[in-house]
């Protein structure tokens, strides 16, 4: 039988052991700029089921997490209006790495460097299952979703646009 392979902890794969989150680890071979998108392909899994993790920040440069579903994108309009912000607006990726701890491309909401508040596509907490990023690229973690809610204090907001 083949061995799996083996993935080092990540700050995200550490507090979710540490809180007694069963998870699934489904490494892949990583693409600059291939996103939910490309690992969504490589692993058979249903781009709507795979959640990226996106670091935006409001108007006074406050920062915030926004889990999407990998094949749409955040109306930054609705998200500023459902949260009370003037303006919402993704973070430069130097800016997002600086926040999160994470690389771009590698940035979990788990683990994070800085606390910031969660938002979360409401529909997301409908799937039985998602992926996320588990803290490094090329690196997803099955989950169920209300652990985002549960160990993040995620907020459901609605301001999901199809790609």
């Amino acid at each position: 039988m083949a061995r799996k392979p083996h993935v080092s902890e990540t700050p995200a794969t550490q507090l979710l052991r540490a809180r007694g989150v069963a998870f699934t680890e489904h490494p892949y071979e990583y693409l600059e700029h291939g996103g939910a998108q490309h690992s969504a392909a490589v692993l058979g899994f249903d781009p709507f089921t795979v959640v990226k993790t996106l670091v935006m920040q409001d108007q006074d440069a406050r920062p915030l997490l926004v889990l999407m579903h990998g094949n749409r994108t955040v109306s930054t309009k609705n998200l500023a209006r459902q949260i009370g912000a003037k303006s919402v607006e993704p973070c430069k990726p130097e800016v997002a790495n600086r926040h999160s701890g994470y690389l771009v491309g590698g940035t979990s909401p788990f683990g994070t460097k800085r606390d910031m508040p969660v938002y979360i596509e409401s529909t997301i907490l409908e799937l039985p299952k998602i992926a996320i990023n588990g803290g490094r690229r090329g690196y997803l973690v099955g989950i169920d979703p209300r652990v985002c809610v549960t160990l993040l204090g995620a907020q459901p907001v609605q301001c999901a646009l199809a790609e």
